[in-house]
């Protein structure tokens, strides 16, 4: 069991096509805070990252928010934050996010969103890390990925533990199980 206090969310700072990625995102930041689960996350005020911000902060839960100094404008960061840190660089950002959490979700979200969840994943993969990291599937949106995953594992360019990481739900509470019942796999290729 991996005990979960602080969740890592990576999402757009767009809303997206369907209204239903926001309404979906104040869901999952409201089951968070009632579930006593603090967020970490880029700062920011707007799209889905704006979304379950607010929604945490709403129903009484903390935001932690890391920013870098060159992304940090007063109509973009968020300004009610319980924590916001600022650093100077980009890898500084996705360093600290990585610190600060026990566990990371990937919500709908473009290149960013993408190029966060691909990092953790590998530092799981490489035993950086043993936190869980889970796919918040709004409207199958993450569908197209698994199956390219699935696709990946087919070809033999990754191995069933590593497909293992990659753990899945359409509901707050479904991805909180999996993510607690994570067990770390055990193959070590970093030497620490």
């Amino acid at each position: 069991m991996t005990d979960v206090r602080n969740i890592c969310v990576y999402c757009g700072s767009r809303p997206g096509a369907s209204p239903e990625f926001v309404t979906r995102a104040k869901e999952l930041g409201r089951a968070m805070a009632e579930a006593n689960i603090g967020l970490v996350y880029g700062a920011g005020s707007t799209g889905i990252m704006g979304a379950v911000a607010d929604a945490v902060l709403e129903a009484g839960g903390e935001v932690t928010g890391v920013i870098p100094h060159g992304l940090h404008r007063a109509e973009i960061t968020h300004s009610k934050l319980t924590t916001l840190h600022m650093v100077e660089t980009m890898h500084e950002r996705k360093s600290m996010m990585i610190d600060l959490s026990d566990a990371f979700v990937a919500a709908p979200g473009g290149f960013g969103t993408l190029e966060e969840l691909f990092e953790v994943l590998t530092w799981g993969q490489l035993g950086i890390h043993s936190k869980p990291v889970g796919l918040f599937n709004v409207n199958g949106y993450w569908d197209p990925l698994l199956s390219m995953l699935e696709h990946c594992l087919e070809q033999r360019f990754i191995d069933p533990f590593q497909r293992e990481l990659v753990l899945e739900s359409d509901t707050p509470d479904g991805l909180f199980d999996a993510l607690r019942a994570y067990e770390p796999h055990g193959h070590m290729i970093w030497q620490h």
